[in-house]
C-alpha cells in the first residue's frame, strides 16, 4: 500500500499545522517544540528539522504517518456511523 504524502519538505510549519492540526503534536514528539514560534511558521519542514539537528525525511515520514493514522480512524468512524444509521432504518 502506497503512503500518501500529506506533508512535503517544502511546506512551511504554518501550512502544515493549518491544514493538519495533528501535525503540531507529531512535530513536538519529534523534538520540534518551537512550532508556535513566529519564525518557525515561515520555515519549511526541512529547514526546521535541520535547525534542530533532525533528519528532514524522518520528520516528514513520521508526520505523514500520524496524519494518515488520524485520517484512517476518522474514515472508519464515519463508516461505522453510516452503518449504524442504515441499521436503524
Amino acid at each position: 500500500m502506497a503512503t500518501i504524502e500529506y506533508v512535503t519538505d517544502d511546506m512551511t510549519i504554518g501550512e502544515v499545522i493549518s491544514q493538519y492540526p495533528i501535525a503540531a503534536r507529531a512535530l513536538m514528539e519529534c523534538g520540534m517544540g518551537c512550532i508556535n514560534c513566529p519564525s518557525a511558521q515561515m520555515e519549511t519542514i526541512e529547514e526546521a528539522a535541520k535547525v534542530h539537528g533532525l533528519a528532514p525525511d524522518l520528520i516528514r515520514k513520521y508526520v505523514n504517518f500520524r496524519i494518515s493514522t488520524v485520517e484512517e480512524l476518522q474514515a472508519n468512524a464515519n463508516a461505522d456511523s453510516d452503518a449504524s444509521d442504515t441499521d436503524a432504518e
